[in-house]
């Protein structure tokens, strides 16, 4: 006996699914918001601090990357409002998990970016008169962002892949609103595949662009990072 679709009852409660998923992408904004400026810092500190900035910041990097997001979200939801007595939404935990993550992996970019510009661009502004910071803020940033574009956007889809672990804390994201959505309709196929595919529009167009984008600054002569 073959199953028998029905997916009038999950769009019936289409608009639950539609919320989380602007849950989803507030998180995903939110963390893009902190976690970039952040990781830019990181990235200054861990190029051009003194030898103790540097392994400070060089250990904080690894240790955001390397432990799983999962583990860092349990820690800031459950752990840290027993440290410091305050109790963490799980929306204020989501954000704060995943800008600190991301502000990492967006500092090994900045890193790469800037690493990437010519020698020679800076000794050309030592000879007329550039100190070390309008140099970088003036000539060698303006080229390296350009180039760490595509790998921003890349990163930015992978965040937004890694919220879906924001369900575990029970924000309310598309993931766990799906999970609602089919417990109370008993049509887990039917919601998890509308929810899969609201995923995969998102996801897809934003890697359109990214492969868009690629390609014009590939046309234009412009160096991309991969």
């Amino acid at each position: 006996m073959g199953y028998e679709w029905d997916f009038a009852v999950v769009f019936r409660d289409f608009d639950l699914l539609l919320l989380g998923l602007v849950n989803t992408l507030k998180v995903t904004g939110l963390a893009l918001l902190f976690g970039v400026p952040l990781g830019l810092a990181l990235s200054l500190a861990r190029l051009y601090g003194n030898f103790a900035a540097r392994l400070f910041v060089g250990l904080v990097i690894e240790f955001l990357r390397t432990t799983p997001p999962i583990a860092q979200l349990f820690w800031f939801f459950f752990a840290l409002p027993i440290l410091i007595g305050v109790e963490i939404d799980p929306f204020r935990a989501s954000v704060l998990t995943f800008s600190l993550q991301s502000s990492a992996f967006f500092a090994e970019v900045f890193r790469a970016g800037i690493q990437s510009v010519e020698a020679g661009q800076w000794e050309a502004s030592r000879a007329i008169g550039m100190d070390r910071n309008e140099t970088l803020r003036r000539v060698i940033l303006p080229q390296g962002v350009k180039r760490m574009i595509p790998a921003f956007l890349e990163r930015a889809i992978e965040l937004m892949k890694t919220t879906t672990l924001v369900s575990a804390i029970s924000y309310a994201d598309l993931l766990y609103q799906a999970n609602s959505v089919a417990q109370s309709t008993y049509r887990t196929i039917e919601v998890f595949s509308v929810a899969a595919g609201m995923y995969f529009v998102v996801i897809f167009a934003c890697s359109l662009g990214v492969r868009r984008l690629e390609r014009r600054m590939a046309r234009s002569g412009e160096t991309v990072m991969n």
